[in-house]
């Protein structure tokens, strides 16, 4: 049995670095020819977004699973994961179509007056963008971003539940950003803090400084790392007028960490005790890897798990603008949700600069961090 169980786990960690070894999918939305200085030309890229994200995923499925399995790079994957994925997907593209074609009395650009989930299926599998068109210029970028970014999602459910992700929730308990309203994303961080004067403590002002709030989902180590250098006061005004909730005591895995309810228990009575006005009952598992009977546990210590659907990849290869492109790209695709970042990375808060400009006059809100949390 221990054998087994050995070969198991190094059969996943292969199989897990075979999922992340793919580029990172991004691109340069300079090749969309319109500033989103409206929330009609908001609804207008979003259209855009969502069918050429439909063909990518109508075109998946002509596949068998010998040719997915070769195209995701994996040994072999969990079919019933991925079509279950596929499916909410659909539901999922077909509802922010009919929200996003509402405005398309105001502008018709990429409007086909579809009534259905079982419409926009058929038109993404005939939708294409002309060459000499005005959009031309955004067709190839947008279709190869839109195939990277799906086999990202695919290979994370192909894995699913052995590997466990921010693909799926366990249950209805976990939280992913799905029950926020149209056009409304929250802001996460994550991995701090930082030590003292470092990229958490710009980011945070940068933050207050737009008067805007995010959840920091921070390390227990560092947290108790940084009051021993510092003081209870100094971190209460880091994290003024933020929220802040837990990774547990180690940014590491606790899907299979033998103590990890300790690291979550250490970790929540640290931030509750050194930032009572800010600490929020959440926990931001780290890779998003958690127990699938974890759930029990979270309900006991009354913490929700807190998942994301829009991850900006700022631990990768991209750089600050190319993070926030794909934070933008993702945004007008899924209309809500939460964002991921890292705080501990410099290039976040310049992402985030960016994002802000380019979002200003788009018709976006911002949801409070502590309205979140209170929405249980």
């Amino acid at each position: 049995m221990r054998i087994a169980l050995i070969l198991l786990a190094g059969w996943l960690s292969m199989s897990t670095a075979l999922a992340g070894a793919a580029e990172v999918a991004t691109y340069d939305r300079s090749s969309w020819p319109e500033q989103l200085d409206s929330p009609a030309l908001f609804d207008v890229a979003s259209r855009a977004e969502i069918l050429g994200f439909a063909k990518a995923l109508h075109d998946s499925e002509t596949l068998d699973q010998a040719e997915l399995t070769t195209r995701l790079g994996l040994r072999q994957i969990n079919l019933l994961s991925v079509n279950a994925l596929r499916q909410r997907l659909w539901q999922r593209l077909w509802r922010n179509y009919d929200l996003a074609q509402q405005s398309c009395e105001q502008d018709a650009s990429f409007c086909y007056a579809l009534e259905s989930l079982a419409d926009l299926r058929a038109q993404a599998g005939q939708f294409k963008v002309a060459a000499d068109s005005f959009y031309g210029a955004w067709a190839e970028p947008s279709r190869s971003f839109h195939e990277r970014y799906l086999d990202e999602l695919l290979r994370k459910a192909a894995l699913f539940p052995q590997t466990s992700s921010e693909i799926e929730r366990f249950s209805n308990l976990e939280r992913n950003g799905d029950e926020l309203n149209d056009r409304v994303f929250l802001l996460t961080f994550e991995g701090g803090p930082t030590l003292a004067g470092g990229a958490s403590d710009a980011l945070a002002d940068y933050l207050r400084r737009q008067k805007l709030s995010a959840t920091f989902f921070v390390l227990g180590d560092s947290l108790q790392k940084r009051r021993d250098k510092t003081s209870v006061a100094a971190l209460q005004a880091l994290y003024h007028g933020q929220c802040v909730g837990t990774q547990g005591w180690q940014y590491r895995s606790h899907s299979h960490w033998v103590d990890w309810q300790d690291s979550i228990l250490r970790s929540q009575a640290r931030v509750s005790s050194d930032l009572p006005g800010q600490y929020v009952a959440q926990f931001r598992p780290p890779y998003g890897q958690r127990r699938a009977d974890g759930q029990a546990f979270f309900s006991r210590q009354h913490v929700q798990v807190v998942l994301w659907d829009i991850d900006a990849q700022d631990q990768s290869a991209l750089d600050a603008e190319q993070s926030a492109q794909r934070v933008l790209s993702l945004m007008l695709l899924w209309r809500k949700g939460l964002i991921q970042f890292h705080d501990g990375q410099p290039k976040a808060q310049a992402a985030l600069t960016w994002l802000l400009q380019k979002t200003a006059q788009s018709g976006i809100a911002w949801e409070g961090c502590k309205d979140f949390a209170a929405d249980r």
